[in-house]
């Protein structure tokens, strides 16, 4: 979700995350010598606590190294991985008509304020003879900048809608305009209100939307016994290979996300019995566009 929604759930995980490792930190500071009695001890586990305190330290010893592990990918995650999000490839028109007025929706993938002017500015020559042009926008995630514009249009009937569009399809950098040529019927706020939200939907549907997702190259080195092991791998999990060459070993570079690169890792050294090489290599973005692996420059 874009927008403070979005930041702060972002921050009530981690810190749910930072008190749960704190606490676990100081359990174990309180308790070293009982649990190292734990440790110890083969015959009788804990001397000098109450059953319920031996089941509770017990499953703080067994697990706590485990929730430990989880608790520390969480914060990563929540401070330093890249996340997904939903944008337009390629933007897209569309017009819709309502009582004689026409509503013409222009899509734009915008990576700055600075590029959403210039369509704005782009548009408005356009379609110089029009009444309105109203837009709005959504750049960046977390925090996201909002903006709209009604431009004459009644408070809350034009920009606001379009806004509403784009943050329901859940998208980032994304630039909404839709023109307005007046056909002489007022429709009042309501109809306004659903005649700019049916432009921008439309407009988006006419437009290529995509999920850019972070991910590292990674490079595989292995001997022909373990080729197939290694390609049942990625195609169980469809991931893209994006170079493969054969001399007297195979040498191949696949594209991974985040999320799935130590799996991956682990997968197939432990698929060819330690007998092939994974090295990391560098992070991109990338896309499944029409069933083809895209990487962006940035």
């Amino acid at each position: 979700m874009p927008g403070g929604m979005a930041g702060r759930g972002e921050d009530s995980r981690l810190l749910a995350a930072s008190d749960s490792f704190t606490h676990y930190n100081k359990f174990v500071s309180l308790n070293k010598e009982k649990l190292r009695k734990v440790h110890n001890s083969k015959k009788n586990l804990i001397i000098s606590c109450s059953f319920p305190e031996v089941c509770y330290i017990v499953f703080i010893y067994l697990m706590g190294p485990l929730l430990v592990c989880a608790l520390e990918g969480q914060i990563v995650g929540a401070r330093g991985k890249m996340m997904d999000y939903r944008t337009v490839y390629q933007g897209g028109s569309a017009e819709v008509v309502e009582k004689k007025s026409r509503f013409i929706a222009d899509v734009f993938p915008v990576q700055s304020e600075e590029m959403a002017a210039e369509y704005l500015e782009k548009i408005k020559k356009q379609y110089w003879d029009a009444r309105h042009h109203c837009w709005a926008y959504i750049i960046g995630k977390d925090p996201a900048k909002e903006r709209y514009s009604d431009d004459g249009e009644p408070g809350g009937t034009a920009g606001k809608p379009i806004l509403e569009v784009i943050k329901g399809r859940e998208l980032c950098n994304v630039l909404i305009i839709v023109t307005r040529y007046f056909g002489g019927t007022l429709l009042g706020t309501g109809g306004l209100v659903r005649a700019y939200t049916s432009a921008a939907r439309a407009g988006l549907e006419h437009s290529t939307i995509i999920t850019r997702m972070h991910g590292f190259k990674l490079k595989i080195g292995t001997d022909y016994t373990g080729l197939g092991k290694i390609q049942y791998i990625l195609g169980r999990r469809q991931i893209h290979i994006l170079k493969t060459g054969y001399t007297d070993a195979v040498e191949m570079t696949v594209l991974v996300r985040d999320s799935e690169v130590n799996a991956v890792i682990a997968e197939i050294t432990e698929g060819t019995s330690g007998k092939s090489s994974v090295r990391k290599g560098e992070g991109c973005w990338f896309a499944d566009i029409d069933g083809q692996c895209h990487i962006f420059n940035s």
